[in-house]
């Protein structure tokens, strides 16, 4: 089942939140006009809007996380929601219990919306073609298939900085090829207009089919990153691969790692943009890291109110006129 297939209402309204595909460029817009009102929030006193009193979120995730699952906690509860935070390792999934019977025992508590992160493709779509009709579904993550909430608080941030996404020069870097966050930034960035994406990488991290995906691959990191205005690098996934897609991590930081020097290459004034967590000396410097220039913890902070955004659209706690 595509996630395009069950994510919106009959009126077309988001229902679950599991793929940039299948969306419209209004609805995108939607998030980030949503998100920018939010976003006032973490300046106030207290720090709490009451759009979900009331609501339950489950966050269950079946992967290491730190900053997606800090967020979505952070961001549910300044939603005022009542928030769990499900400890897998310790959950009945090791006991053998199936993906749908731990659905259906938090089904049975009444909860009303799923954060998933998980390790196989397709998982959050499984989950939420099974749920009830007044329960919503989050991809927080789902194998090498998708991060959509990633990628919206990246267009967040980005917008920020530079809000003409149709003249925008954008250079990935990196794993292109178990990268859920490349996958759905490249969907999102299209759906808002840009037309110049490439991505840069080793033959070996750069899918064969992916100028399908209406970017240019580059194989050299120089002209690769030539005039881009946005430079986003990846994380090496090397829990996903053997020693046969790369020889070692000093020689590719040799080739493809990202430092100030390198950065010259790209527009006066462009940005870099990691989803983190980084691997320092690996796919970037620390002096780039640190850098005036870079906007990684940024990131992270307009993360909360993104998220806050999308959970009050699946949940329906918000009726948003055309952007």
């Amino acid at each position: 089942m595509r996630p395009s297939d069950v994510q919106l209402t009959q009126q077309g309204e988001l229902r679950h939140f599991l793929s940039i595909d299948g969306l419209s460029r209004e609805h995108l817009q939607r998030i980030l006009k949503l998100a920018e009102s939010f976003a006032s929030v973490a300046g106030k006193p207290v720090k709490k809007a009451p759009l979900l009193r009331g609501k339950t979120v489950v966050n269950l995730f079946f992967e290491p996380s730190t900053r997606t699952l800090t967020t979505f906690d952070l961001a549910a509860k300044r939603l005022s929601a009542d928030v769990l935070n499900v400890n897998l390792r310790d959950s009945s999934v090791n006991k053998g219990e199936s993906l749908l019977d731990t659905l259906r025992t938090f089904e049975a508590m009444h909860c009303d919306l799923f954060v998933i992160r998980h390790p196989s493709s397709g998982a959050a779509a499984f989950i939420a073609s099974r749920v009830s009709e007044n329960v919503a579904v989050i991809n927080a993550g789902d194998g090498c298939h998708a991060h959509p909430t990633q990628a919206m608080l990246d267009m967040f941030t980005i917008q920020l900085h530079k809000p003409n996404f149709a003249s925008l020069r954008v250079a990935i870097v990196g794993d292109i090829a178990h990268s859920r966050v490349a996958r759905s930034e490249i969907s999102a960035l299209r759906l808002l207009g840009t037309r110049d994406i490439r991505v840069i990488g080793p033959r070996t991290l750069i899918p064969r089919d992916i100028e399908c995906r209406g970017v240019r691959a580059h194989y050299d990191l120089e002209e690769g990153l030539r005039d881009a205005d946005i430079v986003v690098a990846l994380r090496l996934q090397r829990e996903k691969m053997s020693d046969v897609f790369l020889p070692g991590e000093k020689e590719y930081f040799r080739l493809y790692g990202l430092n100030v020097e390198r950065l010259e290459a790209a527009a006066p004034g462009a940005l870099v943009m990691h989803p983190g967590p980084i691997n320092r000396g690996v796919e970037l410097d620390s002096s780039l890291a640190d850098n005036p220039r870079s906007l990684i913890l940024e990131q992270v902070s307009h993360g909360v109110a993104v998220r806050m955004a999308i959970m009050a659209m699946t949940l329906g706690a918000v009726q948003l006129q055309d952007p």
